[in-house]
């Protein structure tokens, strides 16, 4: 299976294996294998990979109706990387249910800690 980040490398040799455990090297794979645990429906490793000061209590993947989220595609903007400091800006698309897809803009930060990267919040 091609992996959901769109890099277009084999779902193993990409997200998956962060998926299973090996520390992403750096914030842009760390991004793209948040963005394939969306798709893929891995709430333990979003939380896992969320920076314990801002981590939700609680992640739900649905939307707030209830409704299912389904990730259309991930593009990235840029990867700006200073020390054990980052931020990746990207777009994702998605669509809720049957709705018209959506289109979400954000640049993320991300912080290097024990030799792991950790999503800490939108810029």
């Amino acid at each position: 299976m091609l992996c959901p980040c769109g890099t277009g490398e084999d779902y193993e040799a990409c997200c998956g294996r962060w998926h299973a455990g090996q520390p992403a090297p750096d914030a842009l794979a760390l991004m793209r294998s948040r963005y394939s645990a969306y798709v893929l429906g891995l709430p333990d490793y979003l939380r896992a990979t969320w920076h314990p000061d801002t981590r939700p209590a609680r992640l739900d993947l649905d939307d707030p109706a209830g409704q299912r989220v389904v990730w259309l595609g991930l593009e990235v903007k840029s990867h700006r990387a200073s020390g054990d400091r980052a931020e990746v800006e990207f777009v994702a698309r998605y669509r809720v249910g049957g709705g018209s897809a959506v289109r979400m803009a954000e640049r993320s930060r991300f912080l290097r800690q024990g030799g792991r990267w950790y999503y800490l919040d939108e810029a």
